[in-house]
């Protein structure tokens, strides 16, 4: 047994939930609380069930291969706790519970799964203008959400969370994003959408009850009945994104500005947003100037 601290586990012969938890102490200013809750959702279902009670030392490549193997069934939540693992392993070599280079998931491949990438036509967008503006005398909150990422290019949650103090001098400061604090430069359309908008607290888009932002619930709900009036199908929000960068792009900006525009760090990212035909986005320029009255 080595000599403790306070931040090691000594044994050598330490289990495998004991690592686990320690690393995910460790890892609380690191991860984002909604990240941190959903990897814990896949320690628990995806990790422990096989490996609890193992001598994190012990555990080998082929027993990690098998057990990856045996989430073929689901190769999202195995490509997502595939990371999770490893960093794990990877923390029990820090700790001197495993020799230095031996984490078992390196070279591990992901499983394959289709690209979603999803842009919206330009007769899809039309349908889509239409199917808001009937929608707004009656939800003209959820109705600014939706235009406002279809301009911006805005994560959900951006949009969704946004506080009025982040919202000033033409811009969006976004202190906590997906990638870390960014700013976002707003078109003249996006402001004056967001200039006709209460201000009746410090939520952009309030819930309906209580000083808290729009729920996600509330906004999905939304989402899909406009679907239904649009008569549109298997389209995500997040596709919003997607056309908008597609659109950016048919404007003659770089895959590097446009990155930026997104908040992405790596632009191979970026890359997987903007392929849509030069014809299609050409008229999707005008239908998307047509839906927000620019």
């Amino acid at each position: 047994m080595e000599i403790c601290t306070p931040f090691r586990i000594c044994d050598h012969t330490a289990r495998f939930e004991l690592m686990a938890d320690e690393v995910f102490r460790r890892y609380q200013r690191r991860w984002k609380p909604r990240t941190m809750r959903v990897n814990r959702s896949y320690l628990r279902n995806q990790i422990l069930p096989w490996f609890a009670g193992r001598p994190v030392g012990a555990i080998s490549r082929t027993e990690v291969r098998r057990w990856f193997a045996s989430l073929n069934a689901t190769p999202a939540a195995a490509n997502r706790s595939l990371p999770i693992l490893s960093v794990i392993l990877h923390e029990a070599e820090i700790d001197g519970h495993r020799p230095d280079g031996s984490n078992p998931c390196s070279g591990i491949r992901r499983y394959h799964r289709p690209g979603r990438d999803r842009f919206l036509t330009p007769e899809e967008l039309r349908e889509l203008g239409a199917a808001l503006a009937k929608r707004e005398g009656e939800a003209p909150l959820p109705t600014a959400v939706i235009l406002l990422l279809l301009i911006t290019g805005c994560r959900q949650g951006e949009v969704r969370a946004l506080r009025w103090r982040n919202y000033r001098e033409g811009h969006l400061f976004l202190p906590d994003s997906k990638t870390g604090s960014r700013t976002v430069w707003l078109s003249s359309a996006a402001q004056r959408l967001l200039d006709r908008l209460p201000r009746t607290n410090e939520w952009v888009f309030p819930a309906a009850e209580g000083d808290r932002p729009m729920s996600s619930d509330t906004l999905y709900a939304f989402w899909r009945s406009v679907l239904v009036v649009a008569g549109l199908r298997d389209v995500r929000l997040h596709d919003l994104r997607h056309t908008y960068a597609s659109l950016a792009l048919r404007q003659g900006e770089t895959v590097l500005a446009i990155g930026r525009l997104l908040g992405h760090r790596d632009p191979a990212t970026t890359l997987r947003y903007t392929h849509f035909a030069p014809a299609a986005m050409r008229d999707a320029v005008e239908a998307v100037g047509s839906i927000v009255g620019a």
